[in-house]
């Protein structure tokens, strides 16, 4: 991997992040089990506005607009989508034009990222869902039409920054990761994360293969279903080897996902995941969210608990941020007291 010729890319992330043991954690759902020593990657930490996996990606993604000239990102994702937060946050650091195009009915009340994304002087449409996956193509398409009319120039970033330009990032962390992992004498058998666009994914299977490291990576579903995930890591990988003249075919990664937690559906959790939330910050002042990180980790605790993993010594649980999504649900936490 270090022959690799690396894109543009603006320096934005605080890198290395933080490689931390979970013990408490480990103590009581992996120890009995005679399970792994669970360890955390705090990618939640690239950076003080907490923008977590997202901003890896888009130091690739600002790197291209900058080399191509243009001062304006146009991106889409959920109501509390943490990419188009984070993308709204460094278009404002670097002084770009950021539109958002957000799927969902808005109900007037400005709350976790939407709040962020309205602080950083992002300029945000709202779709009904059906439209917005109809007609996705057709309003870039508008959006950008707008901009050129106005003489702007618009980069044009899919969901997530998950594509073959995104999966930089992770080619990347994956490399740091080894080496954090490397430092504390181990090298990991398994890397687990949530997976919601498959570019974090994507990346960290890509950057472990072309290492040699016989690390698994296991996405967790957040939405969608198992051959969706698979087809899609395949297919940024596609883009990345053609984009790069590599000649890599993409049917010879190990792609894992699990699907079993996702629930009633994107960004709605069920009380064990909300336990699960509390549980990590009260046992390791950990923060995770209900729409990615929480729901991956109740499904791996659930996951330790069945005997799942046994057959390694340490596994590493990517925190890819999301805390702004935490606060829209807080009423779930009733059981609080």
């Amino acid at each position: 991997m270090d022959q690799l010729n690396f894109p543009a890319r603006v320096q934005l992330a605080r890198l290395p992040t933080p490689l931390q043991p979970l013990d408490r954690i480990t103590e009581k759902y992996s120890t009995p089990f005679d399970g792994p020593r669970i360890w955390v990657k705090r990618d939640d930490l690239t950076e003080a506005a907490m923008s977590g996996n997202k901003l890896r990606k888009l130091e690739f993604i600002a790197g291209a607009a900058l080399e191509q000239g243009c001062d304006t990102l146009i991106t889409c994702g959920g109501l509390q989508s943490n990419h188009c937060r984070t993308t709204a946050l460094v278009g404002a650091r670097l002084g770009l034009n950021v539109h958002l195009i957000l799927r969902g009915e808005h109900s007037g009340e400005m709350d976790g990222n939407l709040l962020v994304d309205r602080l950083a002087g992002a300029k945000v449409s709202f779709y009904p869902q059906r439209q917005y996956f109809r007609e996705q193509q057709e309003i870039f398409a508008h959006w950008e039409k707008v901009y050129a009319d106005h003489g702007h120039r618009a980069l044009l970033i899919p969901t997530g920054a998950s594509d073959g330009l995104g999966i930089w990032g992770y080619l990347d962390g994956s490399r740091e990761l080894l080496e954090d992992c490397r430092r504390e004498g181990f090298e990991p058998e398994h890397v687990v994360c949530a997976t919601g666009s498959a570019g974090t994914q994507a990346g960290l299977t890509l950057g472990f293969h072309l290492a040699g490291a016989k690390t698994q990576v296991t996405g967790y579903a957040v939405c969608d279903d198992e051959s969706y995930f698979v087809r899609k890591v395949q297919e940024d990988v596609a883009q990345w080897a053609s984009s790069n003249n590599q000649q890599f075919d993409e049917k010879t990664l190990r792609i894992a996902v699990n699907a079993d937690y996702i629930g009633p559906g994107y960004g709605i959790a069920e009380e064990p995941v909300y336990r699960a939330i509390a549980e990590a910050a009260a046992l390791e002042g950990l923060l995770l969210d209900p729409v990615y990180t929480g729901k991956a980790f109740d499904g791996l605790l659930r996951e330790l608990a069945r005997g799942r993993y046994r057959d390694c010594e340490n596994l590493v649980f990517v925190h890819t941020g999301g805390h702004y999504g935490l606060f829209p649900h807080r009423e779930h936490f009733s059981f609080l007291g």
